[in-house]
């Protein structure tokens, strides 16, 4: 086990824990009603029970797959493809998953420039692709010859025409740096208080306020594409309702399943690799005790280093 510094919050796992959450993992012999995988962590690849699955079940569908560059992921490795093959790839899994979709459900897939064009053709095949959101992670490393990589893609796509979009649900505050007012000198479009002069304002596709998890955020974890609670929560509030079934086919940590669960909604993640599920499930429990999103007070969200 890594040896870690006294203040570094991240999530571990001991032998003995692994050991306990190892038997709250379900392992499918054959297909299953919705009620057998919701709040569970199925811990299978994708691609051995795609066709087990519930269908009509899942009202969001969230995907981060493996982008295409080589990774490691706990041992195990994701190699790159041609452009065409990875799109090939994406689609053998990605068109048989929409079965599983309820009429209203709203589909988002994660990203980076590598793979963003493949994953857009394939989504238009199948889907109504209605934006594409970049986010800047603060972190990545500088290139002498290339700018740095420091955004990723999440594309957004609905079924049909009736879907969910709770606008009021993922306002951004931010805040006011210029205050106008009216004639009578009240604030215009903002309001003051005692920690500073800030406005709700409507969310864009361009997202500049999320932290990628480090060594002393709570929700950290060893694995090496984290996604952060704050972007999960962002798009489960805006697309889902309390009660919804929120699906994540790639968990890895369990990032989706945290939140859809500190949010109301139920929840289904699968994942391949073991330790990864155990992972999942500590922090299935540690939610219990700790509900909270960084980022995400007072029912709004905050622009960063706003507080």
């Amino acid at each position: 086990m890594k040896r870690r510094a006294p203040r570094n919050r991240t999530i571990t796992l001991t032998e003995e824990e692994t050991a306990v959450y190892r038997e709250r993992l379900q392992r499918l012999s054959g297909p299953v009603a919705a009620a057998c995988v919701v709040n569970q962590t199925l811990n299978h690849d994708l691609m051995d029970i795609l066709d087990w699955l519930p269908a009509n079940s899942v009202d969001l569908l969230f995907l981060d797959p493996p982008y295409n560059l080589p990774k490691a992921f706990h041992g195990a490795r994701f190699h790159p493809r041609s452009l065409v093959d990875y799109a090939a790839w994406f689609e053998s899994w990605f068109a048989p998953l929409l079965r599983l979709l309820t009429p209203t459900a709203s589909v988002y897939v994660c990203g980076d420039w590598r793979s963003s064009a493949a994953i857009h053709q394939a989504m238009e095949k199948y889907l109504i692709v209605r934006n594409r959101i970049t986010w800047e992670r603060e972190k990545g490393r500088g290139a002498k010859g290339n700018w740095k990589n420091a955004a990723e893609d999440i594309w957004f796509g609905t079924l049909s025409e009736s879907y969910t979009f709770n606008l009021d649900a993922v306002k951004l505050k931010r805040r006011v740096r210029a205050p106008y007012t009216d004639t009578s000198g009240q604030p215009k479009d903002w309001g003051r208080s005692s920690s500073g002069n800030f406005r709700l304002t409507h969310p864009s596709n361009l997202w500049t306020d999320i932290t990628v998890p480090f060594w002393s955020m709570p929700e950290n974890t060893d694995h090496p594409t984290q996604k952060p609670e704050k972007l999960l929560a962002k798009l489960i509030l805006a697309s889902s309702n309390p009660g919804d079934l929120v699906l994540d086919p790639f968990l890895g940590s369990g990032t989706t399943s945290v939140v859809a669960k500190k949010l109301g909604r139920r929840y289904c993640g699968i994942e391949q690799d073991e330790w990864y599920c155990c992972l999942a499930e500590k922090r299935l429990a540690l939610a219990e005790d700790s509900p909270g999103i960084q980022g995400y007070e007072d029912g709004v969200f905050w622009e960063r280093n706003s507080r």
